[in-house]
């Protein structure tokens, strides 16, 4: 067990630390892994953000007592900052350094609540008929709730028009018209955290289910054009460098593609139940037998669902107690 001496010794040693070099740095910026001596002896130093306590007390004051707000972009409801609450050291780069990355939503509705409520998650199976009768309603609910406007607003060049990295001339691409700009979530500096969405303009596909046969050339020539903007913008990134995929279910109902390094965290936005390779999607398109109108949607897909979503309560759940109940 240390002595009172012995955890005074080691406490004063990390003070005294110079740095040499910075060995690693996970995506998000939590953990960092240091190179550099301690009276002349080399030693490593792993800095990791601590959790944010739960006292109502702190998080309270932590909104108001943030030393430095940079708002990234603003899109209708939405909202993105890089903040500090510690000391605020100047930057030769970006001004200053930033503790959080910070996401508002103002004002929220429900749905946002659930979705970003602590929940538990079920791994569901929708079949061909499932997504027909139950699951492509509630997609159509949802579009007419409005829920897309700061999408049209990118779209249609209102917001974030200064972010776009590429984009086919605007209205003049008809159904093959798309745009890439970089995920809000990103901090815009961390090349091996670079996410990137890719949206089209076209508004008849909600998600990868409605894509057919007949759109292989389209996507093919999309995914090229995305690879080949993102390596012009950051030369840094060679193409075996990205991964390209889509969220199946979307967090929203118009068509887009995720282009991220291959090095950022692989969390669970990118796990199975959740990530579709734009590959595997060409490839299973390439691979359906049947006319140009066969598509995505005559398959069977297998994801997570959250027990708060309206996914679950309105279909799963009840498919998943009707096959439990006896026969009457």
């Amino acid at each position: 067990m240390a002595t009172e001496e012995s955890k005074r010794r080691v406490e004063a040693m990390v003070p005294r630390f110079q740095l040499d070099r910075v060995l690693n740095q996970d995506e998000a910026g939590r953990r960092v892994t240091l190179y550099g001596q301690i009276d002349a002896q080399p030693a490593l130093l792993i800095l990791e953000r601590a959790p944010f306590p739960e006292s109502s007390e702190y998080l309270s004051a932590l909104p108001t007592n943030l030393r430095s707000l940079t708002n990234l972009s603003n899109n209708d409801i939405y909202a993105w900052f890089l903040g500090s609450g510690g000391p605020v050291f100047e930057s030769d780069e970006e001004g200053k350094y930033a503790d959080f990355k910070i996401s508002l939503i103002c004002p929220c509705n429900e749905k946002h609540i659930k979705k970003h409520s602590k929940q538990g998650f079920r791994y569901v199976t929708e079949t061909p008929e499932i997504y027909r009768d139950k699951v492509r309603p509630l997609m159509q609910v949802s579009r007419e709730e409005g829920h897309l406007n700061w999408v049209y607003n990118i779209i249609e060049g209102r917001k974030e028009v200064e972010d776009v990295i590429y984009r086919t001339p605007l209205g003049k691409a008809g159904d093959e018209g798309f745009l890439l700009l970089p995920n809000l979530h990103w901090d815009r500096k961390t090349i091996e955290a670079l996410h990137l969405l890719g949206i089209v303009e076209r508004r008849d596909i909600w998600s990868l289910r409605d894509l057919k046969k007949k759109h292989l050339p389209w996507l093919r020539h999309m995914k090229s054009k995305l690879i080949d903007a993102t390596i012009e913008t950051y030369p840094q990134i060679e193409a075996d460098q990205l991964k390209l995929f889509c969220h199946y279910q979307p967090t929203y109902y118009h068509f887009h593609i995720h282009v991220v390094h291959v090095m950022l965290e692989a969390n669970s936005t990118q796990s199975m139940g959740k990530a579709v390779g734009m590959d595997t999607i060409i490839e299973q398109l390439e691979s359906m037998k049947g006319d140009e109108e066969t598509g995505m949607d005559s398959i069977s897909l297998s994801y997570t669902v959250g027990e708060a979503s309206d996914l679950w309560i309105n279909v799963f759940e009840p498919l998943k107690n009707h096959r439990a109940s006896p026969p009457q």
